[in-house]
């Protein structure tokens, strides 16, 4: 790894590096490092990637050893070692949806009513998601982010990992960017989770009802923040083909909407924005 100072601290992927192999989870071993000059030497994990690798007939052993692995990396969570996923980072992240989705992509300007909507519904999104038990996040625990390895998974891109809500890095699982799945499926993933948590101690919600619903209220956030970060690279980096996925973020985010009373103003609200704009799109 060559990550110039001047430009990428390399101490936080040293640091959730050593983390994650303590915890058992097959990261990177960081061989030596020269933190002034920014080199890392770190062992090799392949590079066959969950997201090329996933098929019908193999999707239920790969993301069981997620799971798994998810477990481990959980159940070694300590206060302190990582900076918290508090209610003003996550209000942070979802301005990205106003900012750089409504007002950069769709052109939009958002009524006053429309403004305060939003930020009702999402103070009552992310009231829920701080009240979830915290543990180690990975933050971008998706296929894309898995290797196929020995053991399996092989877990890089942990750079920006942090101590929050325990259902986050499960959503990013079997809700990502770049693959869906169908709905039963992912309950069926959920539900495999929650049991083993469980029995592990993890302090997950004793009853599967409340605790999908946490998943799915986390899941929420991050689908609004992704949708906000995929426009923001492609207006703002440069970076071509990541708004071709965003129609994948408001099937998942109108999905989660129409199902939970408290937020029918949000789905009501996404209804306006399709209305407004040809380019919202739930299909893809």
């Amino acid at each position: 790894m060559d990550a110039p100072p001047e430009r990428e601290d390399c101490r936080p992927f040293v640091h959730v590096a050593q983390l994650l192999r303590a915890a058992g989870v097959n990261a990177p071993d960081i061989v030596v490092q020269d933190l002034a000059q920014g080199f890392l030497l770190l062992t090799d994990l392949g590079d066959t990637t969950f997201l090329s690798a996933l098929n019908e007939e193999n999707a239920d052993r790969l993301f069981g050893d997620a799971i798994d692995a998810l477990l481990k990396w959980q159940l070694a969570s300590r206060e302190g070692e990582l900076p918290p996923y508090d209610a003003p980072l996550l209000h942070r992240e979802c301005d990205l949806f106003a900012e750089w989705y409504i007002a950069r992509h769709l052109e939009l300007t958002l009524s006053a009513a429309q403004r305060q909507l939003l930020a009702d519904v999402l103070e009552l999104v992310i009231s829920s998601n701080v009240a979830q038990p915290a543990v180690y996040v990975h933050r971008d625990y998706m296929p894309r982010n898995l290797m196929v390895a020995d053991p399996n998974p092989g877990v890089i891109d942990f750079q920006d990992a942090v101590y929050g809500p325990i259902t986050y890095d499960l959503v990013s699982l079997t809700r990502d960017a770049f693959i869906s799945w169908e709905e039963p499926r992912v309950l069926d993933w959920a539900v495999r989770y929650w049991e083993k948590a469980k029995h592990k101690g993890l302090p997950v919600n004793a009853d599967f009802a409340a605790f999908y619903r946490d998943f799915e209220w986390m899941g929420l956030q991050r689908h609004l923040k992704v949708l906000g970060i995929f426009a923001r690279l492609h207006y703002r980096d440069g970076k071509a083909g990541y708004l071709e996925d965003t129609p994948r973020f408001m099937r998942y985010a109108r999905a989660v909407a129409q199902r939970y009373q408290e937020l029918g103003p949000l789905a009501r609200f996404l209804d306006e924005l399709e209305a407004r704009h040809p380019a919202v799109r739930y299909s893809f």
